[in-house]
């Protein structure tokens, strides 16, 4: 399938089915489009108490703000390699109200059983901190230079303290432990400290059933280029030439006929289906363009 051929479907299907904020990421990347309009749009998610909601992440699909959301909203920030200082403020008084006395923040808090949502955001409790977004979101804050005094905030103290008792004590579970446990590894500024835990990180990437290698696997799997979305990232070591290529030849064909690609889970709803749909449209051709194949 010829490059221009997969822009061209994807461009039809993220224009028909994708929320406002994909299609203002899309021209942004693809089209000339502005940072400043992604911002925007992404503004609309955040709530007056500075966190993030309102469906920013598609499967939690109530108003109130939650963790994870609040840290994707960093994450696509990083994306653009653009933080807004209101949005940051925001993040920061949200994070002072609702870190843990111990630090770190929870994974899902009891608010989201009021709305639809999918069935592994449940929450019985919410008074236990999780790596899970705490490693990555304190890493983007350390990397950003909007705000730099945010390291300086005592929540932040505390919930860097909580990521290290984790590193010292546990071992990521799964995909999206992983993934917090590095990024906070790799943006620290505390380079001699983590490196001590790089040879664990990397012994766990290195098991055989950490990464997904069969590009071609069925089900909730992470494969080789969900953990390296982008050549520098840090697990890309880990995978040969061959697998890559392998896996971007896949990953072209799993291009569905309305230009889209699939989720590999159940969908709260039809909405939440195609929410995500253009979420990871948009993030499939990143990785494509960012491999030379776009």
């Amino acid at each position: 399938m010829g490059e221009k051929r997969i822009i061209d479907r994807a461009k039809l299907f993220i224009y028909e089915h994708a929320r406002l904020l994909d299609r203002k990421r899309y021209e942004y990347h693809f089209e000339g489009g502005s940072k400043g309009a992604v911002i925007e749009a992404l503004r609309a998610y955040q709530n007056s108490d500075g966190g993030f909601g309102n469906g920013l992440e598609p499967d939690l699909r109530g108003p109130h703000s939650h963790p994870i959301p609040t840290e994707m909203a960093l994450s696509l920030m990083e994306e653009l390699n653009s933080y807004d200082v209101q949005i940051l403020e925001g993040i920061n008084s949200y994070l002072r109200e609702h870190t843990l006395s111990e630090g770190g923040v929870p994974f899902s808090l009891r608010s989201v059983n009021d709305y639809p949502h999918a069935p592994w955001w449940t929450a019985e409790e919410d008074s236990q901190p999780s790596i899970n977004p705490t490693g990555r979101m304190l890493g983007l804050l350390y990397k950003q230079q909007t705000r730099p005094e945010i390291v300086q905030e005592e929540y932040f103290i505390r919930s860097v303290a909580y990521v290290w008792r984790y590193m010292e004590q546990e071992r990521p579970v799964g995909y999206h432990d992983g993934i917090h446990a590095l990024a906070f590894l790799q943006l620290t500024p505390e380079r001699e400290r983590a490196s001590q835990y790089q040879p664990i990180m990397d012994q766990w990437l290195s098991r055989p059933d950490t990464m997904e290698r069969n590009p071609r696997a069925e089900g909730y799997v992470h494969k080789l280029l969900d953990w390296a979305p982008l050549p520098e990232s840090y697990a890309r070591k880990f995978i040969t030439d061959e697998e890559l290529e392998e896996h971007l030849q896949v990953l072209i064909t799993q291009q569905q006929e309305d230009g889209g690609w699939a989720i590999a889970w159940p969908p709260v709803s039809p909405a939440g289906e195609q929410e995500w749909r253009g979420l990871i449209t948009v993030e499939r051709l990143l990785t494509l363009k960012a491999y030379g194949r776009l």
